[in-house]
């Protein structure tokens, strides 16, 4: 599954699973604006308060005026904030106050209120006179329809009306610009009038323009003026500088940040609070949205148009392509609300592409200059003859944890964006891997050859074996399917191990040669060929001298990883074997008696016995190498050509690697054998030649004539 990291804990480290739920932003939601708007109308039985409006200039003037307000009171540009509270508009009662003075003061039985009575109401914020107010508009229309006033006294009536109209539209606004502050019946009557309004306006481009004295007045658009009202609240809540910066975050993280919390709160407060009350048509949870989506997205095509810092770009993809889809727009309170919104993402397309490119190259730039640096580290550790630490009684090195983080790291990144684009950083990773691992390789073996001399030289390069398993472990763990793993990448492991092994053991198979000093167990002579220098007489003995020599020296393996020890107790059974085929095979012994034979092949069976014996109870794993020197021993024990060649063609099922120059050694020894009969036994090889590789070399490592 997608990781999802929280709006709260977001710091551009690897982050945390499951969906989250994000925190209270520090700022109270609802702000309060600074100042209020004087009444709009302070003389309202003028002559001339309103001029006559065209129908299409109606909401501009609107604009027109509110602009001209906005200049005259202090604090005005917070008008249109949403979430405000706590303050009180001078020409509005509290709700308290209105409760107590909510009736429009009534005229006479049968009269509709005057001008002077209307403006008197507005002013004190009843909204109830919006009923009579809308009767005097359609008695002036009726007036008109009739005859008999002049078209100056209908324009005259008619400014009165609009001018009505400006201080009624201010009231519903007001109200509508900071609805959490409202009273829910101060709210409701608020949203009533503006319905009734869009029915009007509905009622009257339904009847179409006609002949008329009067100024077209509708549409007038309230609804319109509201939702230009939810976007500026938008505008400036987001717009607003971000809390204190918490240590280590960036610019645009903080206003992400900011943005996405602020959104968030808003949005539960419209669900929770706003959405109860106002009418279904006004789709009030979508206006605002539509709103806060737009502004936002605004604010993150900016940023994309500029070069952005390695950080910040994967902070922006993390939020259009992960947090704000799951943690803001479908975040429990507010998925099912905004399902049929249709929001969308933040940034084109196009825009996302380029990013998650611009991402993928600083990501593959930033581990391979990572890995680079931890190597030059480690590797002057090693020269300067620094000592390994040790883990659990083993040589332990840092190096394969410092890879293994950053690649995870690297790849953690890209999956907290998006699944798809983990999968690319996955194969462009796995790139970078291998060319550290030829890297590490080339850097082990330089050591290797140049710091023989150096007091810590087997502890550092039993350190670097054991970190293959590290890295094994991490590739095995990683790159689950083996169609995953190309051969290529672990191929500097195996080499690096296999140099490692090698290196360690020169010393102790120097010894068995005779080329190394071994105080009181080896003799002047190299050991193994001692057994064809007595012929054989005291096999047993020599070759528990060999043992000795190979326990006495286990030790020094002993801080090696288990996995590797059992490895290197391979290396030396298949040596021990190797080594005494390679002696058998010395063409020196020639025995023509099927006594002497049998007696020849009692002693390799004794050998092979006690080889099997010593490497098995010491770890080794090579079961493989079980069957050779009883093989042989049979060969040189059978007298039978038949039986004989029975026994080499299983041999080389066994061991394809064994040729017809190893078995022409091992019948040489058999002095009793015509030419013919070993030409017939040799030909058994014919059949089997080719038939397949073997997995394992035995006996094409031993070298005859």
């Amino acid at each position: 599954m997608l990781k999802t990291m929280t709006l709260q804990g977001f710091t551009g480290q690897q982050p945390a699973p499951g969906a989250l739920d994000l925190p209270r932003s520090p700022q109270k939601l609802p702000f309060t604006s600074e100042a209020e708007s004087e009444a709009s109308m302070s003389e309202a039985s003028s002559e001339d308060l309103v001029p006559p409006l065209e129908a299409d200039e109606a909401p501009d003037r609107d604009e027109g005026e509110a602009a001209k307000k906005k200049k005259k009171s202090k604090g005005l540009a917070n008008m249109f904030s949403v979430f405000t509270k706590g303050r009180k508009k001078k020409s509005q009662p509290s709700s308290a106050e209105t409760e107590g003075d909510s009736e429009s003061q009534p005229g006479p039985a049968g009269r509709l209120p005057t001008v002077e009575e209307l403006k008197a109401d507005l002013e004190h914020g009843r909204l109830e006179a919006a009923g009579p107010l809308l009767a005097l508009e359609r008695e002036l229309q009726a007036a008109m329809a009739a005859g008999g006033v002049s078209e100056e006294e209908l324009l005259r009536r008619q400014s009165k009306v609009e001018a009505l109209y400006v201080l009624l539209r201010d009231q519903v606004l007001g109200l509508l610009r900071r609805p959490l502050e409202a009273a829910p019946e101060r709210l409701r009557q608020a949203l009533a009038v503006l319905a009734e309004q869009e029915r009007e306006d509905r009622a009257a481009a339904a009847a179409g323009p006609g002949p008329s004295a009067l100024a077209a007045t509708r549409p007038r658009r309230w609804l319109q003026l509201w939702r230009r009202g939810v976007a500026q609240a938008a505008e400036e809540r987001l717009g607003q500088r971000p809390a204190a910066a918490a240590e280590g975050r960036t610019e645009a993280e903080r206003a992400f940040l900011h943005m996405g919390r602020t959104m968030k709160e808003d949005l539960e407060a419209v669900v929770e609070r706003l959405k109860p009350l106002f009418p279904a048509e006004f789709a009030v949870v979508a206006a605002y949205a539509e709103s806060y989506h737009e502004h936002f997205a605004a604010q993150l095509a900016d940023l994309a148009q500029f070069e952005l810092s390695e950080r910040d770009t994967y902070v922006l993809l993390v939020w259009v392509q992960n947090l704000y889809p799951n943690d803001v727009i479908n975040s429990p309170k507010l998925a099912g609300e905004l399902q049929g919104v249709g929001l969308g993402s933040l940034l084109s397309p196009e825009q996302i592409r380029l990013l998650e490119a611009t991402f993928l190259s600083n990501q593959v730039a930033s581990v391979k200059e990572l890995t680079a640096r931890a190597l030059e580290l480690e590797s002057q550790r090693w020269t300067q003859d620094v000592a390994p630490q040790r883990l659990d009684g083993r040589c332990h090195s840092e190096l394969a944890i410092d890879i293994i983080q950053i690649i995870s790291q690297g790849q953690a990144k890209a999956e907290s964006i998006t699944l798809d684009l983990g999968a690319q950083m996955k194969h462009l990773l796995l790139v970078e891997l291998a060319a550290f691992l030829n890297s590490y390789q080339r850097a082990f073996d330089e050591f290797l050859e140049r710091s023989k001399q150096l007091r810590n030289y087997r502890a550092n390069v039993i350190a670097n074996i054991n970190n293959c398993l590290s890295f094994r472990m991490f590739v095995d763990q990683k790159w689950q399917t083996p169609q995953d793993i190309p051969s290529h990448l672990l191929s500097p492991l195996d080499e690096l191990k296999s140099h490692g092994v090698d290196t360690l053991l020169q010393s102790l198979f120097g010894a068995l040669k005779g080329v190394a000093r071994h105080p009181a167990s080896l003799l002047s002579q190299p050991l193994f060929k001692r057994f064809t220098q007595t012929r054989w007489a005291a096999p047993a003995q020599t070759l528990e001298e060999i043992i000795s020599v190979v326990g006495e020296r286990l030790p020094e393996f002993s801080e090696l990883q288990d996995c590797f020890r059992e490895e290197l107790m391979e290396v030396v059974h298949l040596h021990l074997v190797k080594e005494y085929i390679v002696r058998l095979s010395k063409r020196r012994l020639v025995l023509k008696t099927a006594e002497q034979q049998q007696q020849l092949a009692g002693h390799i069976l004794a050998n092979a016995e006690l080889i099997q014996r010593f490497c098995t109870q010491n770890g080794s794993p090579a079961t493989w190498l079980h069957r050779a020197l009883p093989m042989l021993a049979e060969i040189i024990r059978l007298q039978d050509p038949s039986a004989i060649k029975i026994e080499v063609a299983t041999c080389a099922a066994w061991y394809p690697d064994f040729s017809k120059g190893h078995l022409s050694a091992i019948l040489a020894i058999k002095g009793n054998l015509t030419n013919s009969e070993s030409r017939g036994i040799r030909s058994i090889l014919d059949i089997h030649t080719g038939a397949r590789e073997p997995s394992k070399s035995l006996f094409s490592l031993v070298k005859v004539g």
